[in-house]
């Protein structure tokens, strides 16, 4: 099978691999880099397309759709209350100083 040949994958996998690749092309990454992260994604969710023999077809675990918030929620977690307050004190401030000047 030559490289690239989408043959042993499953509709579901190539489905998946679409809806992933329009995901990156809304947000302005080329069609082919999309196209080759979206494949990317696809292999290190499920190990690969089809493969044969008992046991083969085991679940990672991590797959990259469910890693997103786990990471970004535990660097906030870890910081005090008074830092986090404050954090958002500032960020409010900011907010509100660019609308004036929008204005």
């Amino acid at each position: 099978m030559p490289q690239g040949d989408k043959s042993a994958y499953t509709d579901k996998q190539k489905r998946k691999a679409e809806h992933i690749e329009e995901g990156y092309e809304k947000r302005g990454v080329s069609e082919k880099e999309a196209e080759r992260r979206a494949w990317a994604t696809v292999n290190k969710d499920d190990g690969g397309g089809k493969k044969s023999g008992s046991g083969r077809g085991a679940k990672t675990g991590n797959p990259a759709a469910h890693k997103g918030g786990k990471i970004g929620g535990e660097a906030s977690a870890s910081r005090p209350a008074s830092e986090r307050s404050a954090s958002a004190k500032k960020a409010a401030a900011t907010r509100k100083r660019n609308e004036q000047r929008a204005s």
